[in-house]
């Protein structure tokens, strides 16, 4: 049988097998009860799929399509993953060598960002979009607590925004609060499978519940201490978004996967050679470098640190291309 991944609880995967219709009410169904007749079926990875040269802590990810089979006990396990169109990844906190994926089969990756309790760095930001550039997943941004700005924290919140559609990304100032912005952002969601993303405390729990009024996941308070969000989601999940007016004969459904939250996000995969193409602005102005293989650090008649200097790039973004550049100590980004 084949299925789609909906869930991911650690030892468990539940699988939405072909056919059968999705109700999010079903992800409540527990995780140790044998294969049901509808609904959602609990999985098991068989004991060597894990040594077949996945370098991954979670070798199954929500998105994914696997081909999974029922024992004579009832109980099912997943033996194949059909291939992937992309995935999200970040190097695992726990074990730096290591990779984790945050889901599969993408359309669109959303990053909420916020631009105070907690504050969003560019650096994490540009880490996630060129993680999204180097994965073929596009992505959009979505800064969230407008209602709540003023002074220095809206002027930051105008600088992202203006930063980021000048390279070329969408970028929505939203209030989940309030409810501004929601619509337009719904409306770009649509028909897409679509993974949500941020660091702790952005809202990304509230947002799914306004997204997914039934929903009804939980949120957390600022932490006092930290001015950093404490986590709400454990573990990846996949929702249905319902149809609206905008969208009442889609034949693809609006899915959302909601991730943990994430305080800091360590590249992986990225050889040095390639981490350019993955800022769109210094690709297009490497063409007009001295030399083929320059590095941007050090060249002479480099056109991308010129550029810099001109404020041409900005300097923020080209500060992350050297952060990743120097991703090589593999203790760097543990938590």
């Amino acid at each position: 049988m084949t299925g789609l991944v909906v869930k991911n609880t650690g030892f468990w995967y539940l699988v939405l097998p072909d056919g059968r219709k999705h109700n999010n009410n079903l992800l409540q169904l527990d995780a140790t009860q044998q294969p049901a007749e509808g609904g959602l079926v609990p999985c098991k990875v068989k004991g060597n799929f894990r040594l077949k040269g996945i370098r991954t802590t979670n070798p199954v990810a929500v998105g994914d399509i696997v081909n999974f089979e029922i024992n004579k006990e009832g109980f099912a396990f997943i033996n194949r993953i059909e291939e992937r169109r992309n995935y999200i990844i970040r190097k695992s906190i726990n074990l730096s060598k290591q990779a984790h994926i945050l889901a599969s089969n993408l359309d669109l990756a959303l990053l909420i960002v916020t631009a105070s309790h907690p504050l969003t760095s560019t650096t994490f930001i540009d880490r996630f979009l060129a993680t999204a550039e180097a994965y073929r997943v596009p992505a959009v941004l979505a800064i969230n607590k407008m209602d709540l700005y003023e002074g220095t924290d809206l002027e930051y919140a105008d600088f992202l925004t203006r930063l980021y559609r000048k390279v070329g990304y969408p970028v929505f100032q939203i209030s989940v609060e309030t409810g501004s912005g929601i619509d337009e952002l719904r409306k770009e969601l649509i028909g897409r499978t679509t993974l949500l993303s941020g660091n702790s405390g952005v809202g990304k729990s509230s947002l799914l519940n306004r997204l997914i009024p039934d929903v009804n996941t939980k949120t957390a308070q600022i932490s006092d201490v930290h001015d950093q969000g404490m986590h709400t989601t454990t573990f990846s999940e996949l929702y249905v978004m319902p149809q609206t007016e905008e969208s009442p004969t889609l034949s693809s459904p609006t899915y959302i996967i909601d991730t943990p939250g994430i305080k800091g996000f360590g590249t992986i995969e990225f050889e040095k050679e390639t981490v350019s193409h993955y800022f769109r602005e210094i690709f297009a102005m490497s063409e007009n470098c001295r030399f083929g293989n320059c590095t941007h650090t050090h060249e002479p008649g480099c056109a991308v640190r010129k550029a810099v200097e001109d404020y041409e790039i900005a300097p923020s973004r080209y500060e992350s291309y050297l952060s990743i550049l120097e991703d090589e100590d593999d203790g760097k980004y543990r938590e």
